[in-house]
């Protein structure tokens, strides 16, 4: 599903406002390229106009994905989203699971909808009960991966909004279902260790990243700070891989 990541798990994620930014991820090292407008919600769509000028700047040197925005969970408004995302050429498009809605029947519309052939990404949101079970049901459908991430920011880090046993069962449930996987959610540098031991695809970073939270600007420090600690925390599963 996605290609050209850096070896051996988990991938750099870094989430992106604009085109300039984008070059800065990549120059710092992200793995993947992830479109969001972090002013609009948890996962705000940037305008599709702006999506489609980061995927000509990246011009396939690293995936790209985008986000649809804080949508409800209803069939036609979430497929006419995803099928305009689409069109603008990202290599994923993720689409946020939130709570309130029985999301069942929109899983199975975007499974059905053959308007597109992009990766679909459910993202489910940790700090608002996620329904694990749906993991099965979004395999079925055709999803390529999920994730877990955070709806209320001040909620806390996902670290703390669920324990690592609860993380650990996520990621194994996502990995059972052969989906790719990811972990998101207010994490900072010291989140690393632990949650890349749990060996996820791929770690998501935005406010980590940004000079004074999550709507300011990327600094290249700040994802070099984050790029070392990835690999540091690969480093570690390999040698604890090596000694077992």
């Amino acid at each position: 599903m996605i290609y050209g990541l850096r070896q051996g798990r988990p991938a750099f994620l870094a989430s992106v406002t604009n085109a300039a930014e984008a070059e800065t991820a990549l120059a710092g090292g992200a793995d993947i390229i992830d479109c969001k407008d972090p002013s609009s919600g948890a996962l705000g769509a940037l305008d599709l106009a702006a999506v489609r000028e980061i995927v000509t700047r990246i011009d396939g040197r690293l995936p790209v994905s985008a986000t649809v925005g804080d949508l409800p969970a209803v069939a036609d408004v979430l497929v006419n989203a995803v099928d305009r995302m689409a069109e603008t050429g990202v290599d994923i498009v993720k689409i946020g699971i939130f709570a309130g809605d029985d999301p069942r029947a929109a899983i199975a519309a975007l499974g059905s909808d053959r308007h597109s052939s992009t990766p679909l990404v459910a993202v489910l949101m940790a700090d608002q009960r996620p329904d694990f079970s749906l993991l099965t049901e979004l395999a079925a459908a055709g999803f390529s991966g999920v994730m877990l991430d955070t709806a209320d920011k001040s909620s806390g880090r996902l670290s703390t909004v669920l324990s690592l046993t609860r993380l650990d069962e996520f990621v194994k449930l996502a990995r059972s279902n052969d989906l790719f996987v990811g972990l998101a959610g207010s994490l900072k540098g010291t989140d690393i260790p632990a949650l890349a031991a749990l060996q996820p695809d791929m770690l998501g970073f935005r406010g980590a990243l940004c000079s004074a939270g999550r709507v300011s600007s990327l600094e290249r420090d700040r994802l070099d700070a984050i790029r070392q600690e990835i690999d540091k925390a690969k480093r570690a599963i390999a040698r604890e891989t090596t000694v077992a």
